[in-house]
């Protein structure tokens, strides 16, 4: 008599040679779905900024100012690596849609919310959601199109969202200043419903492992369960949280030598070594796979991601705009304005390089070309003055937007040395550095704000009360500074906002050293196009 066959797996992948994309009308309402919502989560990032004044004035809560994008960052943070996993085993339509859902939740209890405390936590529900829609937009894309075609599309879904950064401002001031802030949240509701329903009737094909035909759903269910690594993520939050808000409150709310900060830091960093220790014995299982993270390709793509979207991208997001309104005293709708050459040319070069990428097949040269303008422009950045004419910012703007030709290049790098079921875990890896790398730089570059400005002021305006200063805002400088010194202390706020800068001047350089890791790889078609590829 034979042996037995062992039992049937209930977790399967599929072949790469039996996967099937999909094309025409079905490719492009899929792009225009996941591109919709990549642009609701950064204009969701930007248009609270100039809302908070009529937020803080409408709940008397100007001491939670901090919180309303804490909660927002924390929560995305933290559950990011998590989505990876969900990717993995789960389908990446529902996954995304289910992450959408609870986005649009979050945005409808903040436009609803009667107190701070039920703002904040409306913030934080919404973090949640999006800490899962950026892999998951990937992750579908990745699998509606083969890999020599990926570069183009992950460059439209970024670049366009990219516009969600400067429409934040221009659309929060307009509908603050005409409407209710509240619209600036229930805004998300049409605009999401519109993009689910696309994807809603629309098949998309999955890579996640599946269900076998022997295998009942409670199974599968416990199966899934185990993979998710549920006891590392419960170890993972918890240090993250205590991280980022270690890094939030020192040198603000609380000195750094501060008992808090120190607890904080402290205890985020024992709590890590325990998760690490976890995540070894999981192995494959876990979630952060250190197999994975241990390719030269994974980990310095995390790296250049986390340099380039921390360094570069959001210190100029943030304090471009706070350079134009304090110093320059323009609106903020203006200030959205003035930020246009940066997006515009993010813009093209982006889908630039996404169409060279497919043509040339390797990645490692756009990187470095991304890292170079991001180099440059932040070092003209650092020169920023008064007196810095509208030629020399436009330029520098220009500069700065040419590093959007390897935006794309991380995504696709990690790509092209996993396997298809590790695809998701290993995009939400180069999107957790994303994030938790702009936490990180934006904590650093505000503490480098706030006491090169303290520093600045009482040697350039002696007297001068920072304090109420910072109580007035990027915008309120001119209200407490007397006409007389107001030159001194325009000169004290552009130098410190130059200074933050020097972060991207050292993450361009960074990015460049990272992305000779990210691996020599020629991703064009080794092959002709077969049936169903897009």
């Amino acid at each position: 008599m034979s042996a037995p066959e062992p039992a049937p797996d209930p977790i399967q992948t599929p072949t790469e040679d039996s996967f099937v994309y999909i094309t025409g009308p079905k490719l492009y309402a899929v792009v225009a779905s996941v591109t919709l919502v990549a642009f609701l989560i950064l204009l969701d990032m930007s248009i609270i900024a100039t809302a908070i004044p009529r937020i803080t004035a409408d709940f008397h809560s100007i001491d939670d100012i901090a919180w309303y994008g804490a909660a927002y960052n924390l929560a995305s943070a933290a559950l990011q690596p998590m989505s990876g996993k969900l990717y993995t085993h789960l389908r990446s339509k529902w996954t995304f849609l289910a992450f959408l859902f609870v986005f649009t939740l979050g945005s409808l209890i903040c436009g609803v919310a009667t107190s701070s405390q039920m703002f904040i936590v409306g913030r934080a529900i919404a973090g949640l959601g999006t800490s899962g829609i950026t892999n998951g937009a990937l992750t579908i894309l990745s699998n509606s199109a083969p890999l020599e075609k990926r570069p183009f599309l992950f460059g439209f879904v970024t670049a366009f969202g990219q516009l969600g950064i400067v429409f934040g401002p221009l659309l929060g001031g307009a509908i603050t200043q005409y409407s209710t802030w509240r619209w600036c949240f229930y805004i998300n509701l049409p605009c999401a419903a519109v993009a689910a329903v696309a994807l809603v009737f629309t098949a998309i094909p999955e890579r996640p492992v599946e269900l076998d035909s022997s295998s009942s759903s409670s199974s599968y269910l416990k199966t899934v369960l185990s993979k998710l690594d549920i006891s590392g993520f419960a170890l993972f939050a918890p240090a993250a949280i205590m991280f980022l808000l270690g890094l939030q409150y020192g040198g603000s709310t609380y000195p750094w030598k501060s008992a808090t900060v120190i607890g904080l830091l402290v205890g985020a960093g024992a709590l890590f070594v325990v998760f690490m220790l976890w995540e070894r014995r999981q192995g494959a299982d876990a979630m952060f796979p250190l197999a994975m993270i241990a390719k030269t390709e994974v980990w310095s793509s995390m790296l250049n991601s986390m340099f380039l979207y921390g360094g570069v991208v959001l210190v100029s997001t943030f304090y471009l705009p706070i350079y134009f309104q304090g110093v320059k005293g323009v609106s903020p709708f203006m200030s959205g304005l003035y930020v246009l050459p940066n997006i515009g040319m993010t813009l093209i070069s982006a889908l630039t390089g996404g169409i060279l990428l497919r043509k040339v097949g390797y990645y490692v040269p756009f990187a470095m070309i991304g890292g170079a303008a991001g180099t440059i422009a932040s070092g003209l950045f650092s020169t920023l003055s008064p007196s810095t004419s509208t030629g020399q910012w436009v330029g520098y703007q220009i500069i700065l937007g040419i590093r959007g030709i390897g935006i794309q290049t991380t995504i696709v790098a990690v790509q092209t040395v996993l396997t298809p079921d590790e695809i998701s875990v290993g995009m939400a890896l180069v999107i957790f550095s994303q994030t938790f790398g702009g936490a990180i730089f934006l904590a650093v570059a505000g503490t480098i704000f706030n006491n090169s400005l303290r520093e600045l002021l009482l040697e350039y305006v002696p007297g001068i009360d920072p304090a109420a200063l910072a109580k007035a805002g990027a915008s309120g400088i001119r209200d407490v500074v007397s006409p007389e010194d107001l030159p001194a202390a325009l000169d004290a706020y552009a130098k410190s906002i130059s200074r933050t800068f020097y972060l991207g001047l050292a993450s361009g350089i960074l990015i460049i050293a990272t992305a000779w890791g990210m691996g020599w790889h020629d991703i064009r078609a080794k092959k002709a196009v077969e049936d169903g590829e897009a």
